[in-house]
């Protein structure tokens, strides 16, 4: 694909409409799955996080539908098309945004976290465990709480303003809620040993360590998201198998 300045600011967009084109024009019909991930990444020369926020964003206009187990298909009775926002969100683009901001967020609060801050830290853990536990949804409040006393210990107000405003994007966005969801759906919570190490960073008031706990902890979430969006259901199973097959030779040779 080409990709001017303009068009690759939302490049899921141009995969979906085109899509969309290929299901109007009946290239692809009612009924009939789609090409697998990798085949579309290929022929779009996009990535596959791509095709899945393309895949998701059909879902939301409901033009097609993931069945598990088996692919993508074109719907067969597609009900009133919904228009796509031009502004809209995926949570691969909005969570690399955050990696980026909030590492820098966090080196900038172990030069200046209080004590007591440390120890309201140490409280939203307690209550993310709890709500991990017993609210998989609520867990996602404590989450927020946690990045949000990170931002404001760093004495910034614009940096708050900005944490602040990238989690709410989660629940704006309907192509990021829907991506959201389904990680929900298939077990993805708040990681919390990764938020223990931020923690323990941000107590050892070392600012590289934070920067880097926390920009690790954001490309756990991206890996967690690409699992969870996974589109083609039958290639990640033969991967697994793959896997097992390696792992049970490799415990038979010892």
């Amino acid at each position: 694909m080409t990709t001017s300045t303009a068009e690759t600011r939302k490049l899921y967009q141009q995969v979906a409409n085109s899509i969309a084109d290929s299901i109007r024009d009946g290239t692809h019909r009612p009924g009939q799955r789609l090409p697998s991930e990798r085949d579309l990444a290929e022929d779009y020369k996009v990535s596959r996080p791509t095709v899945r926020e393309a895949m998701i964003a059909l879902e939301i206009r409901g033009l097609v539908e993931a069945r598990h187990g088996s692919g993508v298909y074109v719907t067969e009775a597609p009900r009133a098309e919904v228009t796509a926002p031009e502004l809209d969100i995926g949570a691969f683009e909005l969570t690399e945004a955050r990696r980026l901001i909030e590492g820098e967020v966090a080196a900038l609060a172990a030069a200046t976290i209080t004590d007591e801050e440390l120890a309201e830290l140490a409280t939203i853990m307690d209550d993310m465990v709890v709500e991990n536990d017993s609210d998989p949804r609520g867990g996602e409040r404590a989450d927020r709480r946690f990045h949000v006393t990170i931002a404001q210990a760093s004495r910034n107000s614009a940096l708050v303003t900005v944490v602040e405003n990238l989690w709410d994007l989660r629940y704006k966005s309907p192509l990021c809620r829907a991506m959201l969801e389904r990680a929900r759906q298939v077990g993805v919570r708040p990681l919390i040993d990764d938020h223990q190490e931020i923690l323990r960073a941000l107590k050892q008031r070392d600012p590289t360590a934070a920067r880097n706990a926390m920009r690790e902890h954001l490309g756990r979430v991206i890996d967690n998201l690409l699992t969870a969006t996974e589109i083609d259901a039958l290639e990640r199973a033969r991967n697994e198998v793959a896997a097992r097959r390696t792992e049970l030779a490799r415990r038979s040779a010892i």
